[in-house]
């Protein structure tokens, strides 16, 4: 998982055990890449920590449990109730707790999927994702997403993959405004 280009590299890492999350990130990421990022979309079980240091922007996503990020125990129940079995070993949680941040560190975005009737707390996995980010050193540029899904397997609620894609164009914006501050600030 290498960037080639010069353009703005960005990495979204995701957590899905009923496959809602993943299209979110897909989604994110499709809208990244039409606004000229380069993209890598990976799930967080095939993800490299080196992956961190080559972005410009990391964009972190995962379903919430237990108004958090998933946990072993919390990713086992998920798989008891029909998710994915290969999604279980690795969450966004412990994936963050890896990374390093360098001097050139990308900034993070974060994002979650939740089950309609918690819609609306502030508790969540993104606001944990970017909480830890912050803690390993990271710029959190914008304040946590979050998409709605209907119950705890899915669907997603009608109209969040286009929210998912809007909000990847302004996440490019972002991203392509950073990266030319670097830039100029570097001399280039």
């Amino acid at each position: 998982m290498t960037f080639s280009g010069s353009a703005p590299r960005t990495a979204v890492v995701y957590e899905s055990m009923f496959g809602n999350t993943a299209a979110v990130a897909a989604a994110v990421a499709r809208a990244l890449e039409d606004s000229g990022a380069e993209v890598v979309c990976t799930d967080v079980g095939a993800a490299d920590e080196a992956l961190a240091r080559e972005t410009d922007l990391l964009v972190l996503g995962a379903p919430t449990h237990a108004f958090s990020l998933s946990r072993a125990n919390s990713r086992a129940g998920a798989v008891r109730q029909g998710a994915d079995p290969s999604s279980e070993p690795t969450g966004l949680r412990e994936w963050i707790s890896t990374l390093q941040a360098g001097p050139s560190q990308p900034r993070v975005a974060t994002f979650d999927t939740r089950a309609a009737q918690v819609s609306r707390l502030p508790l969540g996995a993104a606001p944990t994702a970017a909480r830890l980010a912050r803690r390993r050193g990271f710029h959190v540029t914008q304040k946590p997403m979050t998409f709605v899904v209907e119950g705890t397997k899915g669907p997603l609620r009608a109209g969040e993959l286009e929210r998912a894609a809007a909000w990847g164009r302004s996440l490019a914006e972002t991203v392509r405004i950073s990266t030319s501050d670097q830039e100029e600030g570097s001399g280039r």
